[in-house]
Parts: C-alpha cells; structure tokens; sequence
C-alpha cells in the first residue's frame, strides 16, 4: 500500500511548484494584467444586435457537486502537500513589484508600505480562494477514495518527511537538469554528426 501511496503523492507538489514560481518570476502574471482590452467591433448603422454567445461548456459551467467530506480531503492534500506554499510567494511578489515600481518617487515608500500592509487580510482572503479552487480541482480528478489514501500519507511520518524534502529535492534537481542539459545536448550532437558522417553529411 506504501507504494501506491507514494504514486499517487508524488506528483502533487513539484511540477505544480515549479511552474507557479516560474510564473511569478518571469512577471507572465503582470504581463497579462497589463494587456489592453480590445473593444468588440461597432455595430454597423441599422444592423440587428447580434444574439449573445452560448455559454461555453466548461467546467466552471458545469460545477460538479462534491460531499464536504470530499472537498475537506482535497483541501488536506492541498495544504499538506506542501503546494500551497507555491501560493504564499505569488501576492508577497505582486507587493514587491509594485514597490519597485514606485522606487523613484521615495514620497510614497511610507504610504505604500501602509497600504500594502493594511491590505494583507485582504490578500489572504484572495489566497484562500485559490486554495479553495485548486481543492475543487483536486476533488474533480482525484476519488473521495482516493484522496482519502493520498491524505493518510501526508499525514504519515514519510509523507511528512516527503514534503519537508522537496524545496531541497527540487533546488538539486534544478542543478542536476541544468548539467544534464548540457551533456546531452553535446553527446546528441557528436551522435547526429558521427552518423551522418557514414551517410557521406559533414554537419559543422
């Protein structure tokens, strides 16, 4: 049972680690905030108003129900996991950001510091709420079953230890693929150019 327990655990955490923190910090977030609305084109003199769109089948359409005790061990797997953490840098970025861009008007540190600390329960509350979809999330793929088994490793001393690890897993993991990296792309290459060589090529 360990092993499946382990399996179905492991994908939890660093992937979805990885690509939040890379979303903030490549600042794709502000980027698509800042993005300018385009305008829906002017009805022409005399034109009949179009009919609205249907609505689009998706799953925010088409909100499954779950029992409360499916969703509390969604939300369980969620925190324990370790993946809300991935969370808890997104909004102290954003505060950072917006700092920086205030960096050449000193006049405002006092007040903006003020404000962005005022807004903190605010900020909270918004972080609950991406908690609260991603347990959705969870529930909608993973069983009340399952999520039950997954929730009971998390709470293991090995499933404890598991979350404690993966900040250090994944720093060394960045590491490894970075140096991997270069090695395979440099033994590809030195592979491409031996066998075309036989076929008569010279690759530079």
């Amino acid at each position: 049972m360990s092993r499946r327990l382990a399996a179905l655990a492991a994908p939890l955490a660093a992937p979805l680690a990885a690509s939040l923190a890379a979303l903030v910090l490549t600042g794709a977030v502000p980027a698509l905030a800042q993005a300018p609305a385009q305008k829906p084109p002017a009805a022409k003199p005399g034109a009949n108003p179009a009919a609205p769109a249907p609505a689009p089948n998706t799953p925010a359409a088409q909100t499954p129900a779950f029992t409360p005790n499916h969703l509390a061990l969604a939300r369980e797997v969620m925190l324990s996991s370790g993946i809300a953490r991935s969370f808890d840098s997104i909004i102290p970025a954003f505060s950072e950001q917006i700092r920086q861009n205030a960096v050449t008007r000193p006049e405002l540190t006092n007040d903006l510091n003020a404000v962005l600390t005022s807004l903190a329960p605010e900020m909270e509350m918004q972080k609950q709420s991406m908690i609260d979809t991603a347990a959705r999330i969870y529930a909608s793929r993973l069983s009340e079953a399952e999520l039950t088994e997954v929730a009971a490793f998390f709470r293991s001393p090995a499933g404890k230890r598991y979350v404690e690890t993966q900040p250090q897993v994944l720093d060394d993991m960045v590491g490894a693929m970075q140096t991997w990296t270069q090695e395979v792309s440099e033994y590809i290459m030195v592979r491409v150019r031996a066998e075309m060589t036989k076929k008569g090529h010279q690759l530079q």
